[in-house]
């Protein structure tokens, strides 16, 4: 990954529902975070996943954050509940994404999974959801920087 002259600043969205795994979660997000030279500003806690789209909005309303990372865990039960849970947020954090214009990731764990296959998940999703939120924060300020684009093809990455 690319250094940029100006490091990006994250916020983090974590769900406690489920924290045996969201805290390892949020753990391994952060320590990733500052290996990639990404500085966590918030670190925003809510009750389960489907209460993140307010804090996210409330985030991504401010200047100095440039990327919200979400990380949750939605464990299959014994009704389809998990299903409308991941859905419903999924959806809803994509659309604050676009409206916002800066990025939001996914690091919510789930719909169908057991506790078993939730914690295998760990470290992959905690870190790549931080991973996409820096690259696309970094590519987003380097087109926006772009005034016009001429015959030449341009790739940001």
């Amino acid at each position: 990954m690319k250094m940029s002259d100006q490091s990006i600043n994250l916020a983090i969205v974590v769900a406690e529902f489920n924290y045996d795994i969201t805290y390892l979660m949020l753990q391994r997000a952060i320590a990733h975070a500052k290996f990639l030279g990404a500085n966590v500003k918030v670190v925003f806690k809510v009750p389960g996943s489907y209460d993140m789209a307010i804090a996210v909005k409330e985030l991504l309303k401010r200047d100095d954050i440039d990327a919200v990372v979400t990380l949750g865990a939605v464990i299959k039960g014994e009704t389809k509940h998990d299903e409308i849970v991941a859905t419903q947020t999924a959806r809803k954090i994509l659309d604050l994404s676009v409206e916002y214009g800066k990025p939001v990731t996914l690091g919510i764990i789930g719909h169908g999974v057991t506790h078993e296959q939730a914690v295998e998940r760990i470290e992959e999703y905690s870190t790549r959801a931080v991973e996409a939120a820096i690259k696309l924060a970094r590519r987003l300020r380097e087109l926006r920087k772009i005034q016009t684009l001429n015959e030449e093809m341009v790739v940001i990455e």
